[in-house]
């Protein structure tokens, strides 16, 4: 396993890191499963967990846990708030009240007296900054988070927040977690050159494409993965843009054979190989997945690699832009591009 700095904080994680969001009914992943990834992710060298409270309503967090009792000061233990936890309409978002609340949530269900990365799991556009990162730099203050950072902000949403930090003398964002993988490049025209310039460590998510890149998706077989189970409109192929990805794999399948990689090394190594890019998240759901994508953690793709890659997806560019979750509301909504 390789060892990067975090951004700025001096903190050392390894270029791959664990990923919950499977654990429990997102992934059927049992307690038991979810201990053994989390014993082998250790022994192989991953030292981040990366969860979040709304993954499976709460239940990844408990049993990531479960998995790291008596363990926990080995860990760089990260989670996320703001995505709605129930109906109520307060519980959600970046407000005061809430992050105070879902924190407190969130250690109770790790067992924990802290975490080591707090993490915002979406920009909130009803919240002032000044009032999220007030919040988090109180609760930092407190012992009871050591850092925090941004996940799937749009890029001009991560430089406000931090001239934000910076007007009010507040702590700031030292992390963004945005979404990366070789059929969705989008944030390398604008995301990454802004976490670059601030300094700021990048959690990759999604390195696969959601099981595009996992090797089991080629033209001519049923598309069967657990994914495709609850999100079948991203594996729809009468869909241009999963027509357009399929031929992608296709492609890049021959890049790999002919390097002498499995897809998913070709896919974890594009990922690890950008400058900007501190780590990739990988969220097994079997042991089995967790073994396949811990092959990657020593891959190191050639020039002659990156440039054929560069050649069947072009750089910045997504293949599904659809699926951006940090596209700017009135792009989505009619109504908000006119007077």
């Amino acid at each position: 396993m390789q060892y990067r700095t975090l951004g700025r904080t001096g903190v050392q994680v390894g270029s791959l890191a664990l990923g919950a969001m499977n654990f429990g009914r997102i992934g059927r992943t049992t307690q038991d499963e979810t201990t053994a990834i989390v014993d082998a992710a250790l022994e192989a060298g991953i030292n981040l967990i990366d969860t979040a409270d709304v993954y499976s309503g709460g239940e990844s967090e408990e049993m990531v846990g479960k998995a790291i009792a008596g363990r926990r000061d080995d860990i760089v233990l990260a989670t996320k708030a703001t995505m709605p936890m129930g109906d109520e309409p307060n519980r959600r978002g970046g407000s005061r009240r809430w992050l105070i609340t879902a924190l407190e949530d969130s250690l109770r269900r790790l067992g924990v007296d802290h975490v080591d990365l707090y993490q915002m799991h979406r920009w909130d556009p009803n919240t002032d900054d000044e009032e999220t990162l007030s919040a988090l730099t109180d609760l930092q203050r407190a012992g009871k988070i050591r850092y925090f950072g941004s996940s799937t902000f749009p890029a001009h949403r991560i430089v406000q927040a931090q001239w934000a930090a910076r007007e009010h003398h507040l702590s700031r964002y030292v992390v963004e977690q945005p979404s990366y993988s070789i059929l969705q490049r989008g944030i390398e025209a604008h995301v990454l050159p802004v976490t670059e310039e601030y300094g700021l460590g990048v959690l990759a998510w999604s390195p696969l494409a959601s099981g595009w890149l996992s090797g089991s998706i080629r033209a001519g077989s049923e598309i069967t993965t657990s994914r495709s189970t609850f999100m079948p409109q991203r594996f729809d192929l009468t869909i241009p843009a999963n027509r357009a990805r399929l031929d992608a794999v296709e492609q890049l399948a021959g890049v790999a054979a002919e390097a002498g990689l499995t897809m998913i090394q070709l896919a974890l190594g594009f990922v690890t190989a950008h400058p900007g890019v501190t780590s990739a998240l990988i969220g097994p759901r079997t042991p089995a997945h967790l073994h396949a994508q811990l092959a990657a953690a020593d891959t190191t793709l050639s020039a002659d690699v990156l440039d054929a890659i560069d050649a069947i997806v072009a750089p910045g560019t997504d293949l599904a832009a659809h699926e951006k979750n940090d596209t700017p509301p009135a792009l989505l909504d009619p109504s908000l591009r006119r007077r």
